[in-house]
């Protein structure tokens, strides 16, 4: 069932792609395919590497232009790691908040409790008229906490 979706979801993005005339080349496809199957938040260097496993001409400089397309298309998202570089994961539907393992940079998703009073006290002191908020929690993921004990 996980496969089928990871299946339809890069080739959902590959249509979306096509619709806004992107050309679909095979190191593009190789992108997308690596971004919708990946469970960890990835930076442009990692989906490199990957990518280069399936298509050993596979150039940088196409890794980030698929990357750019793809987050116009709001198919994917920017995470930002307390590395301070940039990694990507399969955008979510809706308002959720994003937790990152800082090991192993596995990626999940969760509802958020209501932080309506906490952002009108930062208006109100600040003066602001806040938008949006994004939250990141970063921490150690079981698996990675399993494997440190052993």
């Amino acid at each position: 069932m996980i496969m089928a979706q990871t299946h339809s979801k890069s080739a959902l993005w590959i249509k979306r792609l096509q619709e806004e005339g992107y050309r679909l080349t095979n190191p593009r496809r190789i992108v997308v395919d690596i971004l919708a199957h990946s469970k960890q938040a990835m930076d442009a260097n990692e989906i490199y590497r990957e990518a280069k496993k399936q298509h050993a001409r596979i150039g940088l400089v196409s890794v980030y232009r698929t990357i750019e397309k793809l987050e116009d298309l709001k198919l994917i998202q920017r995470v930002h790691k307390p590395e301070g570089c940039h990694a990507y994961i399969a955008g979510f539907v809706g308002h959720q908040h994003l937790l990152i393992c800082s090991q192993c940079g596995r990626a999940e998703f969760f509802e958020g409790e209501d932080l309506q009073p906490l952002l009108d006290r930062v208006s109100e002191e600040s003066h602001y008229i806040i938008q949006d908020h994004w939250l990141q929690l970063f921490g150690i993921c079981p698996d990675c906490r399993k494997a440190n004990k052993t």
